[in-house]
């Protein structure tokens, strides 16, 4: 087995002590694309660290011997560590790329925030229709009354886990139940694992209630229409969750409906506020938001549209230097509500304005793929069903979220 020339351990590699001997650390990887862990002592996690594509094993081996005063560190030695860790798929390489190429399913990551069983699936989703501030409706005797004619065409729901937020997931999806009629739901999720700005993926997505597959024709018109890139990250919808805790939702909520997914992860908007740009003046933005309306166009298929993102994280837990007060909850609260009525009102310009004088200051995750959803539908207004604040009780954190839904009505101009 031929070695990299310059190792480079994979993102998603993490430590864990050994509990049986704690001078060992057991490396793994989070996003679970390699089964296997390779064992070493505590020391060597220095070394490791060199691991980072810029180094050959000589420049390692040369910097070890800096470091310790000129003591010769020997080649195989490195050898050795280098291929335990390839062995095991830990490191960025055309070997672990052939076997990323051949994965067909991406598995779940989120069971703990929902229970592994499929009827204890349903028993916890059921109830965050009937917790308290949920909608208090079964979701089994709802009407199903989507029709090809439905307005409804697009939501923004929340992605925080759902036992802080499961009953803000429940007024979206008791919308859905309702009202929403499609063959593929488009999916913006928040990357939380990825620098680039959309990453797309055509593998199927596993949960405990069955396999979602993902049209691949449609995510292929997406890319012959925007260019080169949008898979150069995929690996990062692997540790997501903001994909798959709508899925569990929507498998839940649409049992028997036959629908395809195509899941999108969206980054960072940042730049878009520091340079006090609208997104769609930024070419990469322009460029997706035309790419996805032609394929919706040439797709042919009954489109609706999702976006995975809370409001403001604030609180230490996010950087802030005191605990959450009433006062700054109130001053939260109060600018949610300013965003959501401009996104209610289908008005995506005046969302970022707001966005923008407040320089994003409260972390607003779901902007960019709000933003990204209301660019493409172009909704002609939408309906806020929900709104809630998350407040940890030691005040080290606050995230709120929301439910809101988007139509797309049909516009008749009167003949004269």
């Amino acid at each position: 087995m031929s070695l990299p020339e310059k190792p480079k351990l994979r993102r998603f590699i993490a430590g864990l002590p050994d509990e049986n001997d704690p001078r060992f650390v057991w490396l793994f990887d989070q996003s679970r694309l390699s089964d296997r862990a390779v064992r070493i002592p505590q020391e060597w996690l220095p070394i490791l660290e060199m691991f980072d594509g810029q180094r050959s094993l000589r420049d390692i081996q040369l910097e070890l011997m800096r470091l310790s005063g000129g003591t010769l560190v020997p080649m195989e030695w490195l050898e050795s560590i280098t291929r335990h860790l390839e062995e095991a798929l830990l490191l960025e390489s055309d070997r672990f790329r052939e076997h990323f190429a051949q994965v067909q399913v991406r598995p779940p990551a989120c069971i703990g925030v929902y229970p592994p069983q499929p009827q204890q699936i349903h028993d916890h989703l059921r109830r965050q229709f009937l917790r308290p501030s949920g909608p208090g409706v079964d979701p089994d005797h709802l009407a199903r009354n989507g029709t090809l004619a439905s307005t409804l065409r697009g939501a923004l729901v929340p992605h925080i886990d759902y036992h802080r937020g499961g009953h803000s997931y429940a007024w979206a999806y008791k919308e859905l139940i309702e009202h929403a009629c499609a063959d593929v739901f488009v999916i913006f999720g928040t990357a939380h694992y990825s620098a680039r700005r959309f990453t797309l993926t055509n593998r199927d997505f596993e949960t405990p209630l069955g396999l979602v597959p993902t049209d691949k024709d449609y995510v292929q018109l997406i890319a012959e229409n925007y260019g080169d890139g949008l898979f150069d990250d995929e690996a990062a919808h692997w540790p997501e969750h903001s994909i798959e805790l709508q899925l569990v939702f929507l498998q839940y909520c649409f049992p028997h409906w036959p629908f395809r997914i195509v899941p999108i992860l969206v980054g960072s908007f940042q730049d878009c506020i520091d340079e006090e740009r609208v997104p769609e003046e930024v070419p990469d933005i322009a460029q997706m938001v035309a790419a996805l309306q032609v394929a919706e166009r040439e797709s042919g298929a009954r489109v609706f549209y999702l976006s995975s993102g809370d409001l403001a994280h604030i609180g230490p837990k996010f950087g802030d230097p005191h605990a959450v007060h009433d006062d700054q909850l109130n001053s939260s609260r109060q600018r949610d509500q300013q965003l959501l009525q401009h996104i209610a009102a289908a008005n995506r310009h005046a969302f970022f304005q707001t966005l923008l004088e407040e320089r994003d200051q409260r972390r607003i995750c779901g902007f960019p793929p709000t933003y990204t959803l209301m660019a493409v539908l172009e909704p002609t207004r939408g309906r806020l069903v929900h709104y809630d604040q998350y407040v940890a009780s030691n005040r080290f954190e606050s995230v709120s979220f929301a439910s809101l839904v988007f139509y797309k009505d049909t516009i008749v101009i009167a003949s004269s």
